[in-house]
């Protein structure tokens, strides 16, 4: 059987406006998530570029604290579902029961209604199940009975994935893991971190008491901010050059596509807004290509690292 669980938003207490907000929930954030500024940071720029997240780690590094804190601060309605072998696509999206004294159906919503969505493992489950996730991500809604559905809006999904050489992993096809904006891994902490974490016991407690410092209506504002933040031409040469780089790369499969490109430029947008910038630089594109590029440039050599190939692709490729 699968395991959902969920978390009520908390009641919200607003900073002036959507940018100080925004910082107020990383300030929070760090006190919670020790030791991952970086990590933060890519979580909350994936949200504001409207994207969903793939966390690629082991069991407890901190994956579904990180989370839970998100919706905690972030002041949004969240859900856990633990992926398994035996998971249904209906588990997940909702099913019609039949109701025999009105004689009709009613839909029964399933866990992927929910503003901030944890699947959890998601490469343990069947890859029907893992399709049924990444096309409502995709669309945004669910489809069921002939009737369309629209999912919440805000509308974030993190994932986590075990490594695949655990037991009882289905990897997901390349062009699923295109569904996500992001990819990030926490990695263990660091020993003050660590150490820390003995000595509180823990951040479970912590999470649960988080103030949230904006709501799903700020939130929107904050991504509407995001929308306007500038990219000059020269910034979109860069891209270009950098896309370019890519599928010329001989230690790459392909390259970038345009809906690739796309992405890197919303995130870039909003990294450049978390800085408090209305103007995308260079060296925003360079704090965000790895993120981005990395699951979606599958290399020819299994034994090469991705990391060496998206540094080389960084340092090579000039900035017009």
């Amino acid at each position: 059987m699968s395991s959902i669980s969920s978390l009520a938003a908390p009641q919200t207490a607003l900073a002036p406006n959507a940018h100080a907000a925004v910082q107020r929930a990383l300030e929070q954030l760090d006190t919670v998530i020790l030791g991952k500024p970086t990590q933060l940071r890519l979580a909350l720029a994936c949200l504001l570029a409207r994207g969903h997240l793939l966390i690629e780690d082991q069991p407890g590094v901190g994956k579904t604290t990180l989370a839970q804190a998100l919706a905690r601060t972030l002041g949004l309605g969240f859900r856990r579902v633990q992926f398994t072998s035996d998971l249904l696509p209906a588990d997940l999206l909702g099913v019609s029961i039949w109701d025999a004294p009105s004689r009709s159906f009613h839909f029964q919503p399933g866990p992927i209604f929910s503003e901030l969505l944890l699947a959890d493992e998601i490469n343990r489950a069947t890859p029907r199940t893992q399709g049924a996730l990444l096309e409502a991500m995709e669309e945004r809604q669910v489809s069921e009975g002939g009737v369309t559905r629209p999912l919440p809006d805000p509308f974030f999904v993190i994932a986590t994935q075990n490594p695949a050489a655990f037991v009882g992993t289905s990897p997901l096809p390349e062009a699923q893991l295109d569904r996500f904006l992001l990819t990030v891994t926490l990695g263990y902490p660091d020993a003050r971190a660590e150490r820390e974490l003995l000595e509180t016991g823990g951040r479970g407690q912590t999470v649960r008491h988080l103030e949230a410092v904006l709501d799903p209506a700020t939130l929107l504002r904050a991504q509407r901010e995001v929308d306007e933040v500038h990219a000059a031409p020269a910034l979109l040469d860069y891209l270009q050059l950098l896309a370019r780089a890519t599928r010329e790369h001989p230690a790459l499969v392909g390259g970038l596509s345009p809906r690739a490109l796309l992405a890197l430029l919303a995130a870039a947008r909003a990294w450049a807004y978390l800085a408090g910038r209305d103007m995308v630089l260079p060296e925003d594109v360079q704090a965000i290509f790895p993120a981005l590029a990395a699951h979606r440039l599958p290399l020819r050599d299994p034994a090469a690292r991705v990391q060496d190939v998206m540094a080389a692709l960084l340092r090579d490729t000039p900035i017009p």
